[in-house]
């Protein structure tokens, strides 16, 4: 009886121990696979399947490895098939400290997209002038002091409703701006300009 009363509390003992140890493998589990499930009301644009959402323009070499949209070579972007205008997107990347890249919305020229005819979240760590580097919306949003985003996975969460904008990176708001110089609506478009980029998780909700 009282071996078996030990045996038991053994066991309970063991499986207290054994929770957290559960609980980080369950933590490194959805750290390799490395994709947030969708929020209520968000629509998944990129989760390491498949392309269908998205087409080519220029010669980056895009393709997905390991689960994970990437690019080192070449130079252009991947540009959703769909429009949006008033929209909150969430997304998951990675990039080298070399990496030029970002995310452009509300695009209107796609054979010739740039800062000038679409906005772009920029994503450049070693931009010569870093006021629109990493974390700011180029030509509209300053960041100050630039947040260095090369060598670790970053969450970039970016809202535009009508001519606000505002832009949280890793959690800080790094871009809070009105502006009503370009087009209301338009495609996103991924860049890669040079560096390694990777995106891993790409999710929108219309507003």
């Amino acid at each position: 009886m009282k071996n078996s009363f030990l045996s038991s509390r053994a066991a309970v003992w063991l499986g207290v121990l054994a929770l957290p140890l559960f609980g980080a493998c369950s933590h490194m589990g959805n750290l390799i696979d490395g994709f947030s499930k969708p929020e209520p009301g968000f629509v998944t644009l990129l989760d390491g399947k498949d392309l269908n959402q998205w087409k080519t323009v220029g010669n980056a070499n895009w393709r997905l490895q390991d689960g994970m949209l990437q690019a080192e070579l070449g130079g252009g972007f991947l540009v959703s098939r769909q429009s949006y205008k008033d929209f909150q997107i969430k997304a998951e990347f990675w990039v080298d400290e070399t990496a030029n890249s970002g995310i452009f919305v509300r695009c209107s020229d796609l054979q010739g997209i740039n800062a000038t005819n679409a906005y772009e979240v920029n994503i450049y760590d070693q931009r010569p002038d870093p006021s629109y580097g990493t974390g700011a919306i180029v030509d509209v949003a300053k960041v100050s002091p630039m947040p260095k985003a090369g060598g670790h996975w970053n969450n970039y969460d970016i809202t535009f409703q009508g001519s606000h904008m505002v832009v949280y990176l890793n959690g800080v708001k790094t871009a809070d701006a009105e502006d009503h110089r370009l087009s209301a609506a338009g495609p996103i478009a991924l860049q890669y300009d040079k560096g390694v980029v990777k995106f891993r998780s790409i999710q929108i909700k219309p507003l």
